[in-house]
């Protein structure tokens, strides 16, 4: 029943449901479903009973699938259905389930609570969860490059360059790498605003604009139409990282799913530290707007993401 709520209310809006909600939930319904096969399609070849089933926690029963949702939407734009889309779909939503195991481990965030449940070394044990990151890895290159991807040779080399690229050194790894180092090694100087926001474009940012990137693709998006959703994925990875700053500050760990005033107490630099709750605020509202408007180009098409852009303005979880 949890799994049910959160899947068709996965933003907490517990009065009528909007289209967007629904179309949130479909997808997630669908990622899940695929999920589920290609993780029994890997234990039925071989993978060892323990990690099958600590990947199956990591991977199953919860999550908004948001960057799988950008994806599909990104290539309805140009006529490519959601079955098209669904590899290249769960492989991002593999790199972000791999990041949040490792991201809660002890030696970074130290997170007992992810999605309601028990995070994967709090369930299992530290070496299960390294190695279960390290398997949503690999699983997700597989999927784009395998039989399960892209029939187009060129449009699967892409969607493999560009989420290397997103998830690597220049991207969501070197944002943690920037958002642990302060707490970790104590010796930094007192980081501006542009800091963080160079922080949260990589750590949070990348994966989101490559989610909207990698739909243009599958899509056959033209080079200007790329650049559009690869600007409105930009400025949607700022309003989630922000909207998620408010979270861990207003929110409780029952509604959230997760521990929340851990940025505080770990003395995090955030931009509602920085700023005040009040100004964070309005910059997530500028953030909305400006990824807004860089979908102009799409007309009533773009609706289902201008909706997303709009959604961080009222989270919940």
């Amino acid at each position: 029943m949890a799994l049910v709520k959160r899947l068709n209310d996965p933003w907490g809006e517990h009065k009528a449901v909007s289209p967007f909600l629904v179309q949130l939930g479909n997808s997630a319904t669908l990622v899940e479903a695929f999920l589920a096969s290609v993780l029994a399609e890997q234990e039925a070849a071989g993978t060892p009973p323990r990690l099958a089933e600590a990947l199956r926690h990591a991977v199953l029963g919860g999550g908004k699938r948001f960057r799988p949702f950008l994806v599909f939407h990104s290539a309805a734009l140009f006529g490519a259905d959601k079955e098209a889309a669904l590899p290249a779909a769960a492989a991002l939503e593999c790199i972000h389930c791999y990041s949040l195991v490792h991201d809660d481990l002890p030696a970074m965030d130290n997170d007992e609570l992810r999605r309601g449940r028990p995070t994967v070394w709090k369930a299992y044990d530290e070496w299960t969860a390294i190695l279960v990151g390290d398997a949503l890895q690999a699983l997700a290159f597989e999927l784009i490059s395998g039989s399960k991807g892209s029939g187009d040779p060129k449009a699967r080399a892409e969607l493999v360059y560009l989420l290397a690229v997103a998830s690597g050194a220049n991207g969501m790894v070197g944002g943690q790498v920037l958002d642990l180092e302060a707490g970790k090694l104590g010796a930094r100087p007192d980081p501006t605003i542009t800091d963080i926001m160079r922080l949260q474009a990589l750590k949070t940012g990348k994966l989101i604009t490559a989610a909207c990137e990698m739909g243009a693709i599958v899509g056959g998006a033209s080079f200007e139409q790329r650049a559009a959703l690869k600007t409105y994925g930009e400025h949607l990875g700022a309003a989630f990282q922000i909207s998620d700053d408010l979270l861990d500050a207003e929110g409780s760990s029952a509604d959230v799913g997760k521990a929340t005033g851990k940025d505080a107490a770990a003395g995090k630099a955030t931009l509602i530290g920085m700023l005040g709750i009040a100004e964070a605020r309005r910059y997530l509202d500028r953030s909305i707007a400006s990824g807004i408007d860089a979908l102009a180009i799409f007309g009533d098409k773009a609706e289902p993401l201008v909706e997303a852009a709009r959604l961080m303005g009222r989270r919940e979880s």
